[in-house]
């Protein structure tokens, strides 16, 4: 997302008090309908799947970074996704209703927000591209060269849920 964006999002009167979360805490579970947009203040974030066998890891978000549980944003229906924090973390919430408002009165903010989401739309096809790969130390080289700070500020064992392979494995080419 560009900086410009954020900036003038970040300074719109549009965000709740903060939001802490506990380490480990979830701040939405599946199945539950939530149409905000979260700025994360500080902290790291999960959003994950589950299904009936395991939980899989779709996506991060960082400090200094703004998201949604998208599914349930756009189409106003429970999400398929829960978000838990990973470290203490702090958050602010706007409303879709005030987000949206906010995207319509600032000149060009609304192009600015469309490219974050091609941005985004782009990063979920190279994600998908990753998960095709069946080598595991191609799929590890992708995202190492893509996502740096995600070994930086995520514990190994979500990353290796991320890629779709056990911690061992991920442990293992990472040592090699």
């Amino acid at each position: 997302m560009s900086r410009d964006l954020f900036q003038i999002l970040k300074s719109a009167d549009i965000w709740s008090e903060s939001i802490p979360l506990k380490r480990s805490e979830y701040l939405g579970n599946s199945g539950t309908t939530d149409q905000n947009v979260y700025w994360v203040e500080e902290g790291v974030l999960r959003i994950s799947s589950t299904d009936a066998e395991r939980e899989y890891g779709m996506r991060f978000a960082y400090s200094g970074e703004l998201f949604s549980r998208l599914d349930s944003y756009i189409k106003a229906v429970p999400s398929r996704y829960q978000v838990q924090a990973l470290r203490k973390t702090n958050l602010r919430a706007a409303t879709k209703v005030d987000f949206e408002h906010t995207l319509k009165r600032h000149e060009g903010l609304s192009e600015l927000w469309q490219e974050g989401l091609y941005q985004l739309i782009y990063d979920m096809l190279e994600r998908e591209d990753d998960l095709m790969i069946n080598d595991p130390q191609l799929r590890l080289n992708r995202v190492l060269k893509r996502s740096p700070r995600l070994f930086q500020e995520v514990p190994h064992k979500y990353i290796a849920s991320y890629l779709r392979m056990s911690p061992e494995t991920l442990s293992r080419l990472l040592n090699s």
